[in-house]
Formats: structure tokens, sequence, C-alpha cells
């Protein structure tokens, strides 16, 4: 095969192995759970995941809050919300109350299954007292553009919610919670993921456990073994797309210029500082264009930057393909407005995937032949 095809292929070999349906059934098949009386998903991955849970539980109440057009495929008596993302809408708002009323509205003894992943910060929100929606669209607004990383903006985000950092689950009075996560955080921290809406208030009277049952480590891995099944070496396996595009553009830029033959694999979720009315893109986007701009005129590199979950920012696109020619006239003014994706569409180097079911981050594959 040819070297994109090949960079493309060990691309979805790390996403594949990330699903929310396989990571789903695996949990629950290894694990010591009785039936749930109740189940709910929020997420990304969330349709995936409900599918998952009630082909192992059979028919039961299930609330699924999720992105639009990642609902699709569910049994028609499962309530579906599909909401905005990453700028929450109206219907964010009815998802997050009706989120919080069926936790509220669970009998003593019950017992509940969360299903969390990443986007839903997003996707469901309950306003404490004195905020709106615009209050809130314009929060999410500034945050994106300012390019902090995940762990402070959702820091932002629990000061104005009801649900989020344990809020949720302090209106159960149940029995027993099993949380499964996805991950689409670094380090993995159930705080984090969706604004902490998967956590245990403190105190609690119920049963809890949680466990985080995929995450960028794996689908790195897994990308790893496909590389290695195509007799590639691999000359790094890393989670370090954590820095601002400016700084790390030129950092990763000279690590792929430098590589040898065989293949780089990076994990994160780079930052992103916008301008003024920007165009259209996302991270993922901007990145590969930015990493073009490195690699400009160098034959026999091929990198796929792209976000696991099949979306980048506010696009159908999941990022970018780009080799030694994809820098050309236009690309600077391009990245410069934040309009990568109209960049590399011209250029045909924008990935589509469409919804994945999973999300854990960013996923990059550089190979040299």
């Amino acid at each position: 095969m040819d070297r994109r095809q090949l960079a493309l292929e060990i691309w979805q070999a790390g996403v594949a192995a990330v699903g929310g349906y396989a990571a789903t059934e695996q949990a629950l098949k290894t694990g010591k759970s009785g039936k749930p009386d109740q189940i709910i998903a929020v997420g990304k991955a969330a349709g995936s995941m409900m599918r998952a849970a009630l082909d192992h539980f059979g028919e039961r109440p299930a609330l699924v809050v999720t992105k639009d057009g990642h609902g699709e495929g569910l049994p028609p008596y499962v309530h579906l919300i599909e909401a905005a993302h990453p700028v929450p809408d109206t219907r964010s708002l009815g998802a997050g109350q009706k989120l919080r009323q069926t936790v509220a509205g669970m009998a003593a003894g019950s017992d509940l299954l969360l299903l969390v992943s990443g986007g839903a910060s997003s996707l469901a929100e309950d306003l404490v007292a004195g905020k709106s929606l615009e209050d809130l669209q314009a929060l999410n607004q500034r945050l994106l553009a300012q390019g902090l990383d995940i762990g402070a903006m959702n820091v932002q985000r629990r000061l104005v919610s009801r649900i989020k950092g344990g809020g949720l689950l302090g209106h159960f009075r149940g029995g027993s919670v099993q949380v499964l996560a996805i991950s689409d955080v670094p380090g993995d921290d159930l705080a984090v993921i969706g604004s902490g809406i998967g956590l245990a208030p403190k105190p609690h009277e119920f049963t809890y456990e949680a466990t985080i049952v995929s995450s960028n480590t794996t689908a790195r891995n897994a990308a790893e073994k496909a590389a290695m099944a195509q007799g590639l070496t691999v000359l790094a396996n890393e989670e370090v797309l954590h820095a601002d595009l400016e700084v790390l553009a030129p950092a990763i830029g000279g690590r792929i210029k430098g590589m040898g033959k065989g293949v780089l694999i990076f994990g994160g979720e780079p930052t992103v500082v916008l301008p003024p009315n920007p165009g259209r893109g996302g991270r993922n986007q901007a990145l590969a264009l930015a990493l073009a701009r490195e690699v400009a005129g160098i034959e026999g590199l091929t990198v796929v930057v792209a976000g696991t979950d099949g979306s980048d920012g506010p696009t159908d696109a999941a990022g970018g393909v780009i080799d030694a020619a994809t820098w050309g006239p236009g690309a600077a003014e391009a990245l410069e407005r934040a309009d990568s994706g109209t960049y590399l569409e011209q250029k045909a180097a924008l990935l589509r995937t469409g919804p994945t079911g999973t999300n854990v981050m960013d996923l990059l594959v550089a190979v040299r032949a």
C-alpha cells in the first residue's frame, strides 16, 4: 500500500481499539455488576456505549445525551437527546435538567449505570441560579478562544453548573452507582472528564465504583501494534500533544523532520488561541497545517493528525493528512485566520471519518518510508 494509506490504517487501528462499544462490552463482561435499574450515557461516545450496555443487560430504562448525529442505531425505547458541541445550546440545558431529574427520581436501593465520555461538558448542563444560556455560551466561546487546556476549562465550567464536579450524583438517593468512563483528558482524571459529571460527591451514602475503560494510551498502543504488523519500526509512542499550537508545531515538526524510516505515534490535545472571527477548522486541522509548514518539501513523509472522535472543532472533519506538498500559497494566511479547514480541503488534505463512537483526545501518526 502507499504511504498515505499506510498512515491512515495505523491511525484507524488506534481509533478502532478504543471504540465505545468494545470498551464498554469488555468492562461489563469482566465485571460483576448486576442488572441496573437505570442506564445513563452522556458524551460523544454515549450512543456506542449504550448499545453495548443494552446488548449485555437487555432492555432497560435508558437515557442518552450525545452530539448531533452520534445517536444513530439505538433501540426506539431509548430516550435520546442530541445537543451542540463545542458550544452548548438550548438542548444542552434540557439535557442537563433531564439528567438531574432522572437521577433524582431513582428509588431508594436502586442501581445506576453511568456511562461517561468526552464532550459532556457542552452537551449537558443545568445552570446555577442567575446564569443563562447566553452566559454559558459566552463562557465556552471565551474558554475555547483563549487556548486553555481541558483541565483549566473545566474548572471554570464547574463553577456555573449544578451537575458537574459531583453535582449530578449529589441528587442520587439510590443504592449503588457504577461509572464506566472513556477518558479524553491527560492523566485520565475522572474529575476532569466531562467536567466531573461522573464524579461522586463528598460525602455520599451509596456504593460507588468508577472505571476508566479506554484512553489515549490504549489507542497509541494499538497504533503501535498495527505499525509493527506492517514491519515498520516504531520510533516513539508518547502523549506529548499538550502544548499551544505555536509551541507544539515547531517541536513536533522538528522531530518529524529528523526521524528515520519508521513511525512516530503521538497523542494528546493541543490548544489554539483563536483570532477574532475565526474561519473554518479545529485544533487538529490547525496543527496539521502548521506541521505542513514544518515538513514542506521533505519527501517520504506523511502525517495524519486527527481527533479520535471523528470531529474537530465545529466542523465535520476529524483533522488532516499532510505531506511535503501540502504547504503552498495561501497556507500562511489560512493558518493565521484559523481557516485551516478551508485550505486543507482545497489541497485534498482534509480527513473525514464521521462519528467514530469514541473520544480519547487526538492521535498523530507520522510515517517515513
